[in-house]
């Protein structure tokens, strides 16, 4: 079981000062559970994804789980005090964390397992180590881990986007009904069309509202 300060405690205190421990279940080699009620994420570090791959010369290697099983080995089961700092957009709590007097973090990064998140001066030193000696990750080719998301994001929304000429409003059927999206709104990047399920597009505002749609959000 995890060790946390009492609830009242903790919603008086800002996030750095609480205190987390509990034995280490990785998610992912920069995303670790000890139990607590949301996920730790090492602050200050930055790790390739699932799906993400790098090239030893002509070989394709899964270097996002190579990462992650590597994280595993090293601190897979162990007992884990993490200090929070803050909490991430997604709610998991963004930490440093030590496992038997050494900081995971930094440790992930000097061994080539984690870059520096956005060339945070924290783990500078170790990351130069890393790749000096070409440990880890640093002995193959791969795509910075945020350009790598940044391009999946661009490849995802180039997808959902109308194509040359066709009407730009999405027309979705949800759970709340028949639902239209105008270029910017929230959901739009995100919102596919299935014509199979009588989604459409309109060209403008008042067609689909004469067409019985109603915009998202509104």
């Amino acid at each position: 079981m995890f060790k946390l300060c009492s609830l009242l405690l903790c919603m008086a205190l800002p996030a750095a000062a609480e205190v987390l421990s509990g034995p280490v279940r990785v998610v992912d080699a920069d995303t670790i559970d000890i139990g607590a009620p949301v996920n730790i994420r090492l602050i200050g570090i930055d790790a390739p994804e699932a799906g993400q791959t790098c090239r030893d010369g002509a070989r394709i290697l899964a270097c996002g789980e190579m990462a992650t099983d590597a994280a595993r080995r090293l601190y897979g089961g162990r007992q884990a005090v993490c200090r929070v700092h803050e909490t991430d957009r997604y709610g998991r709590a963004l930490a440093t964390c030590r496992v038997d007097g050494t900081e995971i973090n930094a440790e992930l990064v000097r061994l080539g397992v984690a870059r520096t998140y956005r060339d945070d001066p924290a783990y500078r030193e170790q990351e130069k180590e890393a790749v000096l000696m070409a440990r880890g990750l640093w002995a193959y080719e791969m795509q910075d881990p945020a350009e790598w998301r940044a391009a999946l994001r661009a490849e995802r929304a180039a997808a959902r986007a109308p194509g040359p000429g066709q009407c730009p409003i999405k027309d979705n059927i949800s759970d709340n009904g028949r639902l239209y999206h105008m270029p910017g709104d929230r959901a739009y990047g995100r919102t596919r069309i299935d014509t199979r399920r009588g989604e459409r597009w309109f060209c403008s505002e008042a067609e689909a509202r004469a067409a019985g749609w109603r915009r998202a959000g509104g």
